[in-house]
């Protein structure tokens, strides 16, 4: 079956009339950091360029400033800038010249990193490190100017289009909203002036540029604020950008500040195309959508529902360069999915700690640093532990040349990722597992499942070197009564060998602790596998469309069936060192649900009774049927060990090496990083 009839649509071209998309798929904007980095145009350009190879029609860069006052950190405001960004589009160009590359003109307005940051009125966004200064006629009449100025310049460098960000909390959607923009002139107070700047601003980009380039504008389709845009503001906005000169229409969901999960891997696949689809029947020009679209299947149902023209995949891009190449090629299977995790992209992004990466990739944005060059001299390897640091390592090693004996003592590969993927919420860690079971197939890695290897076997065998990646056991802490009947591990409750009470105490409150609580307080349908529960759950009406498309809709979150007590040792909030961008979800859906978050808890002892502790000093027993330990983990290096007094070669990857945390993310990226150079 050839790709013309498994995504006739997907893989159908899109007449703009002045140039042509070779095909639909759209690696959608993302900053990766990379903007603000010192070789950071080389980067991007080998990131972009590898994604041109992999069969993208269209790409659109991260965010970059019009002027200082409105950037993020990047910015194209003059002539010698423009120099740099030409390293891009050349590289693009060069990679495959039907590729358009756009770039994303992103004003931060409120959200800006500069002190003189700028906004319609003078109100300091919840996430925003400044109270921006208020516009006055001329001030506006700048930044309509810089951005025009900046479209011009994009055209200069060899972009063939322009995205203009109109929404998320950034300048331009903050004079759309009433509550961010109470100004009483022209560019305030009724809808037909809130519109006025983004429309002028379309207007004069299309001015700047001529008829023959590229001009997306993203248009804030559902905002998720209370007292938002209503349906009949986004479809007039639409309407007036289309007339103002935009080529396209790009559909964004929420705004930074709003309390409704978009991209987190809870959010059901295209949860939100269905808006997009609506607006889509007003407009004449073509319609991008987004969010949770992370495989082609999923893409092409939702071009067939008429849900858009052109659909948008950011972090699937990063997660596997090749996506679209592989989906061409009937190679579907080997597509490293994107699990929608946000650890190694957009926490790094929103923390402000480094570049942008992926978890199941660490190579992205690291092209030109990270690669899997084909070995000279191949070797006898043999890795211990089918976990995600023993399958990145054996996957890497194997694709270089080296031969690769993969031992498992359990049945099935995944260690850690099988617990995590039978948590409500988190089922697209299934989606690993497969690539790295096709992986193995592709690469000739030969698998011993039911194996628990020694080290004198090992030895035995003549493997030039031993790669431990035997993961953790988990601690069992020093709690009086620790073996009473109650007690049970998480590993067995999750997999469901330990039955659980109607009362629960959970010991420990990090990842695992929040997973365990989320999974035993859990009722009905996952609201990641459908789309109605997640609607309901978080308070968002797709039917009727209300102001934000939430105001007035209260969540509907079913109450855990049984009582559930998540406890930490530490004084600080609870899950405040959970992921940046989905932390809070977490915290959130647990409360709804009416688990208690306990912190400053000291245990004492476990005993018929129940828990007894002290919470910030006061004796309390908690009369409990169940007690989970999630008391953090110890690395398993006791192979390593005999392999060492055998005098055997030997590594230590992933939780063997450090289990503090598990950390899938760490353990990947250590283990590529080791294959690389082994």
């Amino acid at each position: 079956m050839t790709a013309s009839t498994r995504y006739p649509l997907l893989f159908s071209p899109l007449d703009l009339g002045f140039t042509r998309l070779k095909n639909r798929v759209l690696m959608g904007s993302m900053h990766t950091g990379l903007e603000e980095a010192p070789d950071g145009f080389e980067r991007m350009a080998a990131f972009f360029a590898e994604r041109a190879r992999g069969g993208v029609g269209m790409i659109i860069t991260g965010g970059i400033g019009p002027n200082a006052e409105g950037g993020i950190g990047a910015k194209l405001s003059t002539e010698a800038e423009a120099a740099s960004h030409r390293i891009v589009t050349a590289a693009v160009h060069a990679a495959d010249p039907e590729v358009k590359i756009c770039m994303q003109i992103l004003h931060a307005g409120a959200l800006s990193s500069s002190e003189q940051c700028v906004a319609p009125s003078a109100i300091k966004s919840r996430v925003g490190r400044h109270t921006p200064a208020a516009l006055d006629e001329a001030g506006i009449e700048k930044q309509i100017a810089d951005f025009a100025n900046c479209a011009r310049l994009a055209r200069a460098a060899g972009y063939d289009g322009v995205e203009i960000i109109g929404s998320a909390g950034y300048l331009i959607s903050t004079f759309l909203v009433a509550r961010t923009n109470l100004r009483t002139d022209r560019w305030g107070g009724a809808w037909e002036n809130r519109m006025r700047f983004p429309v002028e601003v379309v207007r004069r980009v299309r001015a700047a540029v001529g008829a023959d380039f590229i001009v997306i504008f993203r248009i804030p389709a559902m905002d998720m604020l209370d007292g938002g845009m209503s349906w009949e503001e986004v479809v007039a906005l639409g309407q007036a950008v289309e007339a103002a000169g935009a080529s396209i229409v790009s559909t964004h969901f929420t705004w930074h500040e709003a309390a409704v999960p978009t991209i987190a891997t809870m959010v059901p696949r295209a949860a939100f195309t269905q808006v997009t689809g609506r607006l889509r029947k007003a407009l004449k020009i073509p319609a991008i959508t987004s969010n949770r679209i992370n495989m082609p299947d999923v893409a092409e149902s939702v071009l067939a529902r008429g849900d858009a023209d052109i659909v948008s995949m950011a972090r699937p891009m990063l997660a596997d360069a090749e996506l679209a190449l592989k989906a061409l090629q009937g190679r579907e299977d080997e597509i490293n999915t994107c699990i929608a995790c946000n650890q190694a992209c957009l926490d790094h992004s929103y923390s402000g700690r480094r570049q942008v990466s992926c978890l199941v990739n660490p190579r992205a944005c690291n092209e030109t640093l990270l690669n899997y060059a084909p070995v000279q001299a191949p070797r006898n390897l043999a890795v211990v532990g089918a976990g995600p640091a023993g399958l990145a390592y054996a996957t890497v090693a194997a694709q270089r040349g080296h031969r690769v004996t993969l031992f498992e003592s359990a049945g099935e590969i995944g260690g850690q990722f099988n617990l995590a993927r039978r948590i409500p919420g988190k089922e697209e860690f299934s989606e690993t597992l497969r690539y790295y079971r096709r992986m193995i197939e592709v690469h000739g890695i030969e698998l011993r499942l039911n194996t628990r290897a020694d080290a004198a076997t090992l030895r035995d065998m003549g493997f030039d070197e031993v790669i431990v990646a035997t993961g953790i056991e988990p601690r069992r802490p020093d709690i009086e009564g620790i073996g009473h009947p109650k007690v049970a591990g998480y590993i067995d409750v999750i997999l469901g060998r330990r039955p659980v009470g109607r009362s629960v105490a959970i010991v420990g409150a990090g990842g695992i602790g929040f997973d365990v609580a989320e999974l035993v307080s859990h009722a009905g349908k996952s609201a990641a596998l459908d789309i109605d529960t997640f609607a309901r759950e978080w308070g968002i009406d797709f039917r009727n469309h209300p102001r934000g498309g939430v105001t007035g809709v209260t969540p509907q979150v079913a109450a855990a069936e049984r009582t559930v007590y998540l406890m930490q040792r530490k004084p600080d909030p609870v899950g405040k060192n959970l992921g940046r961008t989905t932390g809070w979800t977490h915290r959130l859906t647990l409360k709804r649900r009416g688990v208690h978050l306990l912190n400053g808890v000291e245990y004492l002892k476990i005993d018929d009774a129940g828990l007894h502790t002290r919470v910030h000093g006061e004796p309390k027993l908690f009369e409990v049927d169940t007690v989970i330990v999630c008391a953090g983990q110890l690395p398993l290096r006791s192979l390593y060990d005999a392999l060492q007094a055998c005098g055997v070669k030997a590594s230590l990857i992933g939780g063997a090496y450090e289990a503090v945390e598990l950390d899938a993310k760490r353990a990947i990226d250590q283990a590529s990083r080791m294959a690389a150079a082994a």
